[in-house]
This record gives C-alpha cells, structure tokens and sequence, in this order.
C-alpha cells in the first residue's frame, strides 16, 4: 500500500467519524436521546454518576452493522 491509498483511506475514515459524530449531536440534542431506559444515573450529595450502558451498546451495534456493510462494500 502506498502513502497515496493510505491518504485515501484516512480521509474516508476521517469523514464517517464526522458524520457519524454530527449524526450523534443532532439525536441527542433533537430527539432528546441521551438518557434511555437502561442507562444507570447515581446521584447522591453533589455527586453524579452517568454510565450510558444501554446506549454503549446501541451505538456499538450500530458501529458493527455499518462497518461491515462497508468492508462488504469493498469486498464486492
């Protein structure tokens, strides 16, 4: 592989992490996304505590369907 496809590749990487991040703030903030069922919220004495569990694991299937829809993509 060369520097010019490997350019190539960052770039493309580059702009799926863009998108998917702004994809991320306009359903968060639009659709009011960020706490779902599942996700743990601990508040005690001026302590919070937010573990996003179910929403980790959404994104991440998500991520793994996308991601290998596009390896497949290439493949083809």
């Amino acid at each position: 592989m060369n520097l010019e496809q490997l350019g190539k590749i960052l770039i493309f990487v580059a702009a799926v992490v863009a998108v998917a991040g702004v994809l991320l703030f306009v359903i968060g903030k639009g659709l009011g996304l960020t706490r779902i069922p599942g996700d743990i919220l601990y508040r005690r004495d001026g302590l919070t505590i937010f573990f996003p569990i179910m929403t980790s694991i959404i994104i991440s299937i998500v991520l793994t369907i996308v991601l290998n829809l596009i390896i497949w993509f290439i493949r083809r």
